[in-house]
C-alpha cells in the first residue's frame, strides 16, 4: 500500500486554515497586550463600594 500525495484542494484548505489560526492567535496577543497596559498604567483603579447605600 502506497502512501497517496495530498489533493490540491487540501493543500489549499491547509493555507487557509494556517492563515486563519496565525489572525486568531494574532488578535489574542492583541487582546492581552492591552489588557496588560491598561491595568499597569498608572489610571487604573478598581471600583469603589460605597457603604450605606
Amino acid at each position: 500500500m502506497s502512501i497517496k500525495a495530498e489533493h490540491e484542494i487540501h493543500q489549499r484548505r491547509k493555507g487557509r486554515n494556517v492563515g486563519v489560526g496565525m489572525m486568531l492567535g494574532g488578535f489574542v496577543v492583541l487582546i492581552l497586550a492591552l489588557t496588560f497596559v491598561k491595568i499597569t498604567g498608572g489610571d487604573f483603579e478598581m471600583p469603589r463600594i460605597e457603604e450605606g447605600q
